[in-house]
């Protein structure tokens, strides 16, 4: 694996963002059998108080008949971060909110990843890309 960085500047520097194939929206269910036919399909779960939140592939939530309006993309960062990093999430939701995109943040144990609505999709990569070049 490669090396695991901590500063803002090293996370910044070396997050080599990639955008993922494929549209993802944001569910919510508390129906056990709903969660059970979905959670294999999710590429990511939380539970939460109101039930549990997954992020499907956008026709995985259609075929279930839930509301995919929010069609989102995910760009992942490739850097590995530490789980006590300080700045990345910060130095790219700010960027991304400077330029008038909305993201979701999710950190998963080797790289975070980013959703942004899938018509903003290519404009976030362009501010990424700057963001990574700024700190090199």
């Amino acid at each position: 694996m490669p090396e695991v960085v901590r500063t803002a500047r090293d996370m910044i520097a070396g997050m080599t963002p990639k955008l993922t194939q494929g549209a993802f929206g944001f569910i919510t269910a508390a129906d056990p059998a709903l969660i059970e036919e979905l959670s294999p399909q999710a590429i990511s779960t939380f539970k939460e108080e109101e039930g549990i939140s997954l992020i499907v592939p956008v026709e995985v939530a259609e075929a279930a008949g839930l509301d995919a309006a929010h069609s989102m993309r995910c760009i992942t960062l490739n850097v590995y971060s530490s789980l006590e990093g300080v700045g990345l999430t910060a130095a790219v939701s700010t960027a991304l909110g400077e330029a008038g995109i909305p993201c979701n943040m999710v950190a998963a144990y080797h790289h975070d990843h980013v959703f942004v609505p899938t018509d903003k999709a290519a404009k976030a990569m362009e501010v990424l890309a700057l963001l990574q070049s700024r700190a090199n």
